[in-house]
Formats: C-alpha cells, sequence, structure tokens
C-alpha cells in the first residue's frame, strides 16, 4: 500500500529514569473529504483521506510520540477516528460521547496525541455513522523497538499489509434505511427447490418434513449469514480485477499482516499451494501455528509467515455467505509477470442449524417434544425467542469463579467446507507467546446477552439498545470474566475498546491470547478474562456496523473506587511502556 502524508519527524528528550531516553515524535496529518471514484462501473462518491480510498496506511514505532492532527472537509458531516486497537488515554480513542471527546465539526480539527505502548498489526476508523463502511477506514501498523520490521520470531525480507474490506455502491445511509424497512431487504441467497430435494435424499422425506415445518413456524432462513449483499470485496482498496500484488524473491520468508476491516463481513482466507503460519491475532503475538486456512471476523487482524517456492500464489478470501471473493496475488519478481486472477469457485455455503439455536442436532432431535408454543413471536431469520435464549443461558451458566469449558470448536462454527486434510484455524490453537502477568482468578462474571428484535431492526446487549443501556461499571485494577452469550442466529465480532482481553480458549491462564475482538458464534457462549487496567469509559460493542448502529453497543466504566485494594497488572510484555501514565 502506497504512504502519503505529511509528517514530520522531531527527536525530543524525555527524562523517564536516571538516564535520558530519546523518544520520536510521529506526526502525520488526515485531511477528510469526499471523492467520487469508479471500481463497478458506477460512479459514487465515498470518503477519502488524503485524497485516498482507502484511507492511508499509518507507521510507527513502538515507544514513538503519536501526533496525528484531523482535519474534517467534509461539507455537511461530523467525523472521528478511533485507532482500533491501540492502548492509549479515553480522550485520544476518538469515540463520541466517551470519555469527553466530541465529534469533529465541518471545518474543524482535532490532534490526537498519546504514547505508542505496544506493536503488531492494527487499524483506523470512523466512529460516526456509517462513515466505515464509506471509506474511512485505514491500516496502522507498528514495529517492534529498533526491529522494523523483523517479526518477533524470525526475519522476514518482506512485510506487506492485507487489508480486506467490504464496498457497496449504496451509502450506509441508504443501506441502513432499508434495513429498518425490512430486514431480509439484501437476502437472495434464499434455499431453492434443488436444496429441497437434496435433503430428502440425504435425510428421507420424514424428515425434511419435520425440519422444513420448523423453520417455516420459525419464519427463519437456514441461509442467513449476512446482513447486506451487494458487495464487491476489496484487498488493499482494489478488487480482483484490480489485483493487488505483493512481490518476492525465491526463497524469501513473506509477512502478511491480514486486517478485516470490512463493515460487515467476515471471510474464510487461503493461499492456495502455500502453507501459512499463524504469528500474531489482533496485533499480538502468539506462538506459530501452521494452518491451510482461517476465519477471520470484521475487526479481527491475523499475521502470518509464509514462505513462497512456486513463482505465484492467489490469496483468496471468501465471504462466509460464498457471495464472493476479495482476490490479491503474491508474485516471483524475478519471473515475468502472470496473466491474471483466476476467480474460484464459491465453496458450499453453509447452513444455519437448529443446533445454532441451541437446540442440538436436527438428526438427533424429535421436533414434536420442542416448545413451538414457546416461541409465537420469532418472525425473522436471526432472533431465538427468549425462552429459547433464557434456557440456552442457563444451560451455559458458569458459577462464579469457576472456569467455564470452551465451545468445541467456536471459530470454525461453519467452516464445514474445508478441504479435508486441511488445517482450519481455531480459537483454541492460539497461545499468546508471552506468559500472561496477571493470572488471577475473577472476581465477578460480567454477562451480556446478545440478541434483538428483527421487526425494526435493533440490536440490543442484555435486552436494551444503547440509548438506553446504563452503563456497565468495574473497579480499577479489578480481575472480571467477560461473558457474551450470544441468543441470536448471527455471530457477533464484540469488541472491547482500550484493553485486551484473554480469551478462554482452553489454554492455561499464563498461555491464554489476548484479543481485542472475539467473534461470539450463534447460539454460542463465549468467555474472556480482563484486567480492568486503563481508567476511563471504554466501547464495547459488536463491530458489525449496522448492529453497533442499531443498537448493539454499551460503555464499560473502569474507575477508581474509593478504599479498593485492587493492583492493577500491566500490560502483556511487547507494550513497551507498560507504566506510561494514565490521563
Amino acid at each position: 500500500m502506497s504512504i502519503q502524508f505529511k509528517s514530520s519527524l522531531i527527536l525530543g528528550v524525555c527524562l523517564l529514569s536516571p538516564s535520558w531516553v530519546f523518544a520520536a515524535v510521529k506526526e502525520y496529518h488526515l485531511n477528510i473529504d469526499e471523492k467520487t471514484i469508479n471500481l463497478t462501473g458506477k460512479a459514487v462518491k465515498k470518503i477519502s483521506v488524503n485524497g485516498q480510498f482507502p484511507a492511508p496506511l499509518l507507521e510507527f514505532e513502538e515507544g514513538d510520540d503519536a501526533v496525528i492532527h484531523v482535519h474534517n472537509q467534509l461539507k455537511k458531516q461530523n467525523t472521528s477516528v478511533h485507532w482500533h486497537g491501540l492502548l492509549l488515554p479515553g480522550l485520544m480513542d476518538g469515540v463520541p460521547g466517551f470519555n469527553g471527546f466530541n465529534e469533529i465539526q465541518p471545518d474543524g480539527s482535532f490532534t490526537y496525541k498519546f504514547k505508542v505502548r505496544q506493536s503488531g498489526t492494527y487499524w483506523y476508523h470512523a466512529h460516526s455513522k456509517g462513515q466505515e463502511q464509506d471509506g474511512l477506514y485505514g491500516a496502522l501498523v507498528i514495529y517492534p523497538k529498533g526491529k522494523q520490521p523483523i517479526t518477533a520470531h524470525e526475519s522476514t525480507q518482506r512485510d506487506y499489509v492485507v487489508m480486506l474490506s467490504d464496498f457497496h455502491e449504496s451509502s450506509s445511509e441508504q443501506i441502513m434505511a432499508n434495513l429498518k424497512k425490512s430486514a431480509e431487504y439484501y437476502q437472495n441467497q434464499r434455499e431453492t427447490a434443488k436444496d429441497v430435494l437434496q435433503q430428502i435424499k440425504h435425510e428421507g422425506l420424514k424428515s425434511t418434513w419435520k425440519d422444513r415445518s420448523m423453520w417455516n413456524q420459525m419464519r427463519m432462513l437456514k441461509t442467513d449469514l449476512s446482513d447486506v449483499t451487494g458487495y464487491t470485496f476489496l484487498v488493499n482498496g482494489k478488487t480482483p480485477e484490480q489485483n493487488w500484488t505483493g512481490l518476492f524473491k525465491p526463497n524469501e520468508k513473506v509477512r502478511l499482516r491480514f486486517v478485516n476491516a470490512a463493515a460487515m463481513s467476515f471471510f474464510d482466507v487461503r493461499i492456495p499451494n502455500l502453507k501459512m503460519t499463524v504469528v500474531s491475532a489482533d496485533g499480538q503475538p502468539v506462538k506459530p501455528v501452521p494452518v491451510d486456512e482461517f476465519r477471520i471476523g470484521a475487526a479481527e487482524t491475523y499475521d502470518v509467515i509464509v514462505q513462497p517456492k512456486a513463482a505465484h500464489y492467489q490469496i483468496e478470501a471468501e465471504s462466509i455467505d460464498r457471495s464472493g471473493f476479495a482476490i490479491g496475488t503474491l508474485h516471483d519478481e524475478t519471473q515475468p509477470q502472470h496473466a491474471g486472477i483466476h476467480m474460484p469457485e464459491a465453496r458450499p455455503r453453509a447452513l444455519l442449524t437448529m443446533e445454532d439455536m441451541g437446540h442440538g442436532s436436527m438428526s438427533s432431535t424429535d421436533h414434536s417434544k420442542m416448545n413451538h408454543d414457546a416461541m409465537p413471536n420469532i418472525d425473522r431469520s436471526k432472533m431465538n425467542h427468549q425462552a429459547v435464549a433464557l434456557d440456552h443461558a442457563a444451560h451455559h451458566s458458569v458459577a462464579k469463579n469457576n472456569k467455564p469449558k470452551p465451545e468445541p470448536s467456536v471459530m470454525g462454527w461453519t467452516n464445514a467446507s474445508t478441504p479435508v486434510g486441511d488445517k482450519a484455524l481455531q480459537y483454541s490453537d492460539l497461545k499468546s507467546l508471552q506468559a500472561q502477568p496477571d493470572t488471577r482468578e475473577p472476581t465477578q462474571d460480567l454477562v451480556i446477552h446478545l440478541g434483538g428484535t428483527m421487526e425494526r431492526y435493533l440490536w440490543t446487549m442484555n435486552g436494551k439498545k444503547f440509548s438506553e443501556a446504563e452503563p456497565l461499571k468495574v473497579k480499577y485494577g479489578e480481575r472480571i470474566r467477560l461473558k457474551f452469550v450470544n441468543d441470536s442466529m448471527m455471530a457477533h465480532p464484540m469488541h472491547l475498546h482500550g484493553m485486551f482481553m484473554q480469551l478462554e480458549n482452553g489454554q492455561a491462564s499464563s498461555e491464554m491470547p489476548n484479543k481485542h475482538t472475539v467473534i461470539v458464534p450463534p447460539g454460542k457462549t463465549v468467555t474472556a478474562l480482563l484486567t480492568a487496567n486503563e481508567l476511563g469509559e471504554w466501547a464495547i460493542h459488536c463491530h458489525l456496523l449496522y448492529h453497533m448502529s442499531a443498537g448493539m453497543m454499551n460503555k464499560l466504566i473502569v474507575a477508581n473506587v474509593a478504599n479498593s485494594s485492587a493492583q492493577p497488572i500491566q500490560p502483556a510484555a511487547n507494550t513497551a511502556e507498560a507504566s506510561h501514565a494514565h490521563h
């Protein structure tokens, strides 16, 4: 990706200890405006940053003092920028209405200033209306101090960002208006008569009849994996036909920094005939995991190391609803130019099952014993009735201070199309590279139910949309368990601002991976431990843009409490400024 920015490098001197330490000031100017672009044959207005769509890559080194001037040149829209996954003072997090931060008015500016306290692959995006969908998003890479761009594991000769996103010709405002008209506005991949005949062939007429009767009674669609369709999927802002290409020389090791900057899309990522080794999740180093593919939810990042042997490879990121691909290539620069991309055939799409609703396998369930009367109001494809949700929550309930068992295969909840013999990454594969500094047992479980009603396209946390919800409150230094209970039939990538969670994935407490975003599959419960060591008001929300906009968001307040004996444990070892003063 090209880098276009106005920057200056100033050496400042600061006294952190008896010895003098030099800190670099890395400065950017970001000019937010509108631009007419044409990616699909139709000219449309989108948001640009410094004239680019999407926004330019920002690069820092661990320990830098970041100074980022954001200038709003939009004529009629307020704006904001959130630094996704970064540890920083609350005011600098960039979420309107949190920590006293206000949106940047037209013709206004705001300067973000913070110490860069970590390294890894992150990104930045708007936190105002639907501007993230409309183009205000970009990658952000922080190199380890003095090691640019060497990885924590091994040297790499090439280092590329591979940013995935979903482009729509409609504006985010129009998409949201359409969803409000009908939650099924974009559902154009319904099952056909052929699908029904296939089910009869495999399951028999009686079983198929029961299954169809159940889905019809609930008025739900098995194929409803995505709220919005009609996307063109991009790699670093380029369509498959434009073919983003990363070059290498024979036997070079290449680091690929995958960022899912999509508004609403999950991707299954693979590079046919080339093994990938996952070395980082959400910017945080993990013990190497060789894989053939991985699923990346909206807002997640994964770094992989590859060592190409052939002259040409194709990067294929397929949306989980199988509606399209983001395509890029890796090419040996010593070889003749390749003919171009090959559009892969879509793999079999997944279908939702009663198991996704917490009912267990359809093949072993007697539908006649299911409580149909308890579900009279289920009228769309993603929502369980409250009675089902409560029953499911009780089934997964965890006694205070008792560790829950991780959901099996929580990452690949519908990824049944992985070829036999290939390895797909699971959350349970992830182990933190450095030992976690805080292995205390939590003092409380903070239960967060994810649900809503599709009749008016509202999404909720604990039964309330953001505008009606009471903030969640925890003590500074407290160790808590976040328990996400998905009472719906859509996966939700749940993102916490300002801090990292340690995902309870079956690993020892010292090896649990740090995550800022965790996928909570349909009808499942996912838990993560949190040391509340950052004072302030932090957003916690679903990172599917229209779910957040429709209410699936809350405020987590970390505050000092009088007479509290809780002492904060500092972040993981890869944060250079672990003792950085809190603002």
